[in-house]
């Protein structure tokens, strides 16, 4: 029989598939990472589990294996040990083998002992999922045949690439890859939006690796996390809460003391705090020099702005050598950097106590109101004003 049971018109089709595909993406991005991986949210049993046995329908992914891969990958990202870095391994083999690097990693006892603890070991996860992992994609296939006839080959053919393609190419690939970035993170994570709108929110995987453990992946305004909307949405109806977002850098104006609330404030927020200082300190004395310099001077600042901003761990060697020339060609840009430096050293002081991490940074703040650049002594002005988040 050419149609199954749902004869539908060749649009009902396009919108089912695309319906199934996402409830898929979403049940990856709420349940596997969100909720397994980052613990960064808490499930009602009943959505947990109708999760679990959509995705053993459509992926036949063990929440174990995905959790504890992922989980690894955070640990040590763009590393020979990240399951699958684009930095490490090339851009193209993620792309095009993500699923086969998963399925590796997978088979890695190590990686699921040590990374994969505290995920579902109920009967139905030994006893079904864990052991009859494929089952399920076959009885989806069952499914989509009996519903929708032959185009539900087409259909089951289309959910089964689902997450291979969008999640193991596409957010591991090109989301470490190409991109903008709102944060300098310690690894090369981007963002892909509005690429990839409709990937539940994952496609803002650079906010994600800055705030692992944040429920919410959006930042700005005008960022769209479908996930994070339907998490609301459950949360709403009690059936999820939600147990970290990103900080939100609080400003009390007038405020002028350097304590340990500013540091407080500042540690907490200092991925912003950080993404600030690019903006109103780093760019604008950048724009500054370019002005200034020569048409030789100006076409090496024109390439500058990559690594004057960049984590330092992610510049290449030909970056460093930029860098060095830029600096030593434009004092200005250096004394900026140098501040920059600066105070990123002083959150990483880990052996120093909270008295001597105040005395740091109102020593910071001292020196950078004395350097004679008007951006510093406004950014300085602001970092006073920063408050602990009530």
């Amino acid at each position: 029989m050419l149609y199954g049971l749902l004869n539908l018109p060749w649009w009902g089709y396009v919108i089912l598939t695309f319906v199934m595909m996402q409830i898929t993406i979403l049940s990856v991005t709420i349940f596997l990472h969100r909720c397994q991986a980052h613990r960064a949210l808490a499930l009602h049993p009943a959505v947990s589990h109708f999760f679990r046995f959509w995705l053993w329908l459509t992926t036949g992914m063990l929440t174990k294996e995905w959790a504890a891969i992922h989980r690894k990958h955070h640990a040590k990202a763009e590393t020979p040990d990240d399951p699958h870095s684009p930095m490490t391994r090339g851009i193209w083999t993620v792309f095009f083998q993500g699923a086969e690097l998963y399925r590796k990693e997978s088979r890695n006892q190590e990686t699921l002992e040590r990374y994969g603890q505290g995920t579902p070991d109920d009967w139905m996860e030994r006893n079904v999922y864990s052991r009859y992992s494929k089952l399920g994609i076959f009885i989806m296939l069952g499914l989509d045949l009996l519903l929708l006839g032959m185009p539900g080959l087409t259909v089951w053919a289309l959910q089964m690439i689902c997450i291979p393609f969008f999640a193991a190419g596409l957010i591991n690939g090109v989301g470490h890859y190409v991109g903008y970035r709102n944060f300098e993170c310690a690894d090369a994570s981007r963002n892909i939006f509005p690429l990839g709108i409709l990937l539940g929110g994952e496609e803002l995987h650079n906010n994600h690796h800055t705030f692992g453990t944040s429920a919410r992946f959006s930042v700005k305004w005008w960022e769209v996390d479908l996930g994070w909307g339907l998490i609301r949405t459950l949360q709403f109806f009690k059936l999820a809460h939600p147990k970290r977002v990103p900080p939100k850098p609080v400003r009390v104006k007038g405020r002028e003391a350097i304590d340990s609330d500013t540091l407080s404030a500042i540690l907490t927020n200092r991925f912003q705090v950080m993404a600030q200082y690019s903006k109103r300190v780093i760019l604008p004395v950048l724009r500054e020099e370019r002005r200034r310099a020569g048409d030789k001077g100006r076409a090496l600042l024109v390439r500058a702005r990559n690594v004057l901003v960049r984590e330092s761990l992610l510049v290449d060697d030909t970056g460093k050598a930029q860098l060095a020339q830029i600096l030593q060609n434009h004092h200005k840009l250096e004394t900026v950097y140098q501040f920059r430096l600066k105070l990123q050293a002083i959150w990483v002081k880990s052996a120093a106590s909270q008295a001597e991490l105040v005395e740091a940074l109102r020593e910071w703040c001292c020196q950078a109101e004395a350097a004679g650049i008007r951006a510093l002594e406004e950014f300085v002005a602001q970092l006073k004003g920063l408050a602990p988040s009530k």
